[in-house]
């Protein structure tokens, strides 16, 4: 099977840089299959798309000489105070009534940019959904807890069990452990929350027409900035002596060690923010990237042959998929673990290892 596979996948390569006119001599022209927007799909925008079906404006919050609310991307170029930034730098292309948005970028219609542009963007109201979703699944167990539910008799439901089975193994194998179990009250539905809302997120991106907020930096570094808060805020005065006074270390050692310590402040954070966001991007582009390679063939040596490529790639993009899904929880739980560890290193109190050092360096000095 595997020498199968991999005589498959060498004809595929091969056909890809043989000489396309040779191709083109026998066949029709089909370049028009090969038009694939990769980074338009994996990207930002403020319209959510149901191809083939419809495309959903989402509104526009403009800052600029007051606030300005819209419906949609077009209403705002139809109010003649806003213009997308493409028409502002191509005036010829502008046709009133007719011309749509082009970059989605918008700017005053002299020009001038936006002081702070606030619109609702596709990531962000996937966000939202996955914070809704948590409260209301959340919402629904603790409400069945309080009633009994799980509390005064067994759980009932697939739902209710597999919540209850994740919810305790992340409390007692990474939330206690970390910040240890008179704080897990604490700061356990902190963690908590992250672990789901970003595993909804996650897999937000598997569904038909989904997204996957957790593949925007910005999505993963307010969630990384969230995490650096709550570390520096907990931080006890000992946590803060190690940063800026390391104990033990000879005075002329803290010119080094002292900025190291304050980089690695935020270095932790940031390493949160693009692990999340790389893992969850990759993921989405090598799916559209190997789907997209059956229009690829099909643009270069006809339909025929893309149909034909389609029993390569499509059974390797169901293999991502399944890795995807893995890759959901997996990521999720990295987040979740890192920002437990992060703070429980925050609350640790280093005092008593001191003692210890100083205690074990009297016997050795008197021996000596």
């Amino acid at each position: 099977m595997v020498q199968f596979l991999r005589a498959v996948l060498l004809l595929s390569l091969l056909l890809l840089v043989a000489d396309s006119k040779t191709a083109y001599a026998e066949e029709p022209d089909y370049s028009d299959y090969g038009d694939i927007d990769v980074l338009g799909k994996l990207g930002d925008r403020y319209y959510i798309e149901f191809e083939p079906f419809v495309k959903l404006y989402l509104p526009r919050i403009l800052i600029s000489d007051g606030i300005h609310f819209f419906a949609s991307t077009p209403a705002a170029m139809a109010s003649g105070d806003f213009q997308d930034v493409y028409y502002v730098e191509n005036p010829g292309d502008f046709v009133p009534g007719q011309s749509g948005p082009v970059t989605y970028k918008l700017v005053r219609a002299d020009g001038t940019p936006v002081m702070l542009d606030l619109s609702l963007s596709k990531h962000v109201l996937w966000f939202w959904l996955a914070g809704f979703l948590t409260l209301f699944i959340f919402g629904r167990l603790a409400r069945k807890y309080q009633s009994g539910i799980g509390r005064e008799t067994a759980p009932k439901g697939a739902g209710m069990n597999f919540a209850e089975v994740m919810i305790i193994y992340l409390r007692d194998e990474v939330i206690k452990i970390n910040v240890g179990e008179e704080n897990v009250r604490k700061y356990g539905p902190y963690l908590l929350t992250c672990f789901f809302m970003i595993l909804f997120m996650n897999l937000f991106g598997l569904a038909p027409w989904g997204q996957t907020p957790t593949s925007d930096i910005s999505i993963t570094a307010t969630l990384a900035l969230a995490t650096f808060f709550i570390v520096n805020f907990s931080g006890t005065r000992d946590y803060w002596r190690h940063v800026f006074a390391m104990p033990g270390i000879p005075k002329f050692m803290l010119i080094i060690l002292t900025p190291v310590e304050i980089l690695g402040l935020f270095t932790k954070p940031f390493a949160l923010a693009i692990r999340l966001f790389a893992n969850m991007l990759s993921g989405k582009m090598l799916i559209l990237s190997m789907l997209g390679m059956i229009f690829i063939f099909a643009g270069i040596y006809g339909p025929t042959w893309g149909i034909a490529s389609a029993m390569l790639w499509v059974p390797f993009t169901l293999f991502i998929y399944a890795l995807k899904v893995f890759a959901a929880f997996l990521q999720a739980y990295i987040f979740t673990m890192f920002s437990a560890l992060f703070i429980g290193l925050a609350l640790e109190d280093h005092s008593h290892h001191d003692d210890h050092h100083a205690a074990d360096l009297k016997p050795a000095a008197t021996h000596a």
